[in-house]
C-alpha cells in the first residue's frame, strides 16, 4: 500500500530515525521508518500514545529534524535547509489543521483564513478574494464578518481548514482534527476532508487515535514504538485487530 517514492511523492521517508537527549541518555522515537505518500493519497497515522505519530508528523510538517536518515517534501532534502529555508519550504507546501483550531479570536473569520497570505505578501484584494473562495468552498461565506467565539466548534474546524488550504498546498497536515468535536460534527469534518482529496486532489495526512476516523482515509500507517507495523487499508487493519467501528 506504501506509494512508490519518484516524482509523484510528496513524502518521502528513508531510514528516519528520530531520539531526543534526557537525563537518563538518548531516548529514541522513530527508528527506521521508510515510506512514501503520493500525490493525491489520504494516509492516516495511527498508533497507542507513545508510538512516534506526533514527533513522525511533526517532522511531515517541517516542525522538527531527525536524528538521521532522510526526508524530501516534494523533492526537497530538507536536510539540506537551515531554519529560515525549513520554514519557507512550510509555508510554500504545508497547510496544518490542529486539534484546537487555533484561531485568532480578535479577527473575523474572513481574516483568520487570509492570514497565511499576509505572511506570502499577498496584496490584500488578491487574499481577500482567495479567502472568501475558500470560506465559499466550505460553506461558510455568509459568516465571513464574524468573529469565532459566533460561530460553532465544527465551523470554526471549517474556518481553520479553509485557513489550511489558502496558500494551495501540496501536503495538507491535521493532527487530531476531530479531538473537540461531538460524532456527528466529527463525520461531517471527516467527509469534508474525503471530498478535498477526491475532488481537489489534495494530499492528507491525519493523525487520529479513532478507527471511525482512520475509515475515511485510503491508507493507514500505523506505529508502534517508533516503528511502522502496518501499512495498508484501514478496514483491513480494523479487521484483524477485531476492532469495532460505526
Amino acid at each position: 500500500m506504501s506509494a512508490p517514492a519518484g516524482p509523484s511523492a510528496v513524502v518521502q521517508v528513508e531510514n528516519l530515525h528520530k531520539q531526543y537527549e534526557t537525563d537518563a541518555g538518548p531516548q529514541p522515537v522513530l527508528k527506521d521508518v521508510t515510506l512514501a505518500i503520493a500525490q493525491g493519497q489520504f494516509a492516516a497515522i495511527m498508533g497507542p500514545s507513545g508510538s512516534g505519530k506526533s514527533t513522525f508528523m511533526n517532522i511531515l510538517g517541517c516542525l522538527d529534524t531527525p536524528t538521521g536518515g532522510l526526508y524530501r517534501l516534494d523533492g526537497n532534502d530538507t536536510g539540506r535547509l537551515d531554519t529560515d529555508q525549513l520554514a519557507r519550504l512550510r509555508n510554500r507546501f504545508i497547510g496544518f489543521v490542529f486539534q484546537g483550531f487555533n484561531l485568532l479570536p480578535r479577527a473575523s473569520l474572513l481574516d483568520n483564513v487570509a492570514l497565511p497570505l499576509v505572511y506570502a505578501g499577498t496584496r490584500k484584494s488578491e487574499r481577500e478574494a482567495r479567502a472568501r473562495e475558500l470560506l465559499h468552498q466550505v460553506g461558510l461565506e455568509r459568516y465571513a464578518g464574524y468573529l469565532p467565539n459566533q460561530i460553532s466548534g465544527g465551523q470554526q474546524q471549517r474556518v481553520a481548514i479553509a485557513r489550511a488550504l489558502v496558500n494551495r498546498p501540496k501536503l495538507l497536515l491535521a493532527d487530531e482534527p476531530t479531538g473537540n468535536l461531538d460524532s456527528k460534527t466529527s463525520y461531517d469534518i471527516m467527509e469534508l476532508f474525503r471530498a478535498l482529496n477526491r475532488e481537489e486532489r489534495i494530499t492528507i495526512a491525519l493523525v487520529t487515535h479513532e478507527p471511525d476516523i482512520a475509515v475515511y482515509a485510503s491508507r493507514m500507517v500505523h506505529f508502534v514504538d517508533g516503528r511502522v507495523d502496518y501499512d495498508g487499508s484501514p478496514d483491513q487493519w480494523i479487521a484483524q485487530n477485531h476492532v469495532a467501528h460505526n
